[in-house]
């Protein structure tokens, strides 16, 4: 949602959120986008909230192609706004360069499924726009609020803060689980991330651009806007470690992911639940 800003929105009303949103259709923000994509051959990505033809409202990401195409992806796991409406269904599109790309919106990638979904589909990168790090994690080791006055003394002491960029709030936490998903599907990953205070909260940054190993092929620390930028190496797909896995797939054997197993949530309650839930009631 970078076109609107974002933390501040769970605070706004009904009128207010749906002030901000955008028909794609006629959208002024992606008219903009689309000329530039156009202008450079590039296919350029942003994040709103659509309102849909009924009204609705999601939190999207649309990616505006040269030849004037817009391919939308509609947030599986929105929790941003009571009014806000979830996904239903994947984003996976071809491109003028030869490759599929696909997109998942910030918790979307936290799922394992969803990403291992997109990989199925066919996509060869993952496009991953984020807006995280320093958050207030219950986990002992999750992400922790980053304090405030380390972002408003940056230029005295930027030492500090890159450090606590870097630390487990911040890219930390990131590679307990980005890299596998890269790895593990065999695609990759563009993933970008917005830095800096975030309505009382500070966000780390860390873009990068990850490889079908998961390997960092390209990354940032930096508390400033930065653009990161790398060449992909598209040979590396076919014969990736992930891709390989994914020929040994039994499918008959995984119904079980399919199957509720009653302690599932909507992502607005899942982020802050109690319940512990209990694996192996129905082992088969």
């Amino acid at each position: 949602m970078c076109i609107t800003g974002y933390w501040h929105v769970p605070d706004l009303t009904t009128r207010d959120v749906t002030a901000l949103a955008e028909r794609i259709d006629g959208s002024p923000s992606l008219a903009r986008i689309t000329l530039l994509a156009k202008k450079y051959a590039m296919a350029i990505g942003a994040g709103l909230i659509e309102q849909d033809i009924n009204g609705l409202l999601y939190n999207a990401y649309a990616i505006c192609m040269p030849d004037g195409q817009v391919h939308v992806h509609r947030k599986l796991h929105a929790f941003e706004h009571p009014d806000f409406v979830r996904g239903d269904r994947f984003t996976v599109f071809d491109t003028p360069w030869g490759v599929r790309v696909g997109i998942l919106i910030c918790w979307d990638n936290n799922l394992v499924e969803n990403v291992r979904a997109t990989a199925l589909l066919g996509a060869d990168i993952l496009v991953a726009p984020h807006q995280t790090g320093g958050t207030h994690s219950r986990s002992p080791y999750g992400m922790k609020p980053i304090p405030v006055t380390l972002w408003e003394n940056r230029h005295n002491d930027p030492v500090a803060l890159e450090a606590a960029f870097h630390g487990d709030s911040g890219r930390g936490w990131l590679m307990r689980w980005l890299p596998a998903r890269a790895h593990d599907n065999g695609l990759f990953i563009l993933f970008s991330n917005g830095v800096g205070l975030d309505n009382g909260e500070i966000r780390t940054g860390n873009a990068m651009v990850l490889d079908p190993y998961g390997r960092i092929i390209a990354e940032t620390g930096a508390f400033d806007d930065t653009l990161v930028t790398a060449d992909l190496d598209l040979d590396l797909l076919a014969m990736s470690t992930g891709r390989r896995w994914i020929h040994g797939r039994r499918p008959e054997l995984y119904g079980i992911l399919c199957e509720p197993q009653g302690y599932e949530r909507d992502a607005r309650n899942a982020r802050f639940s109690t319940d512990i839930p209990v694996f192996g009631k129905n082992p088969g």
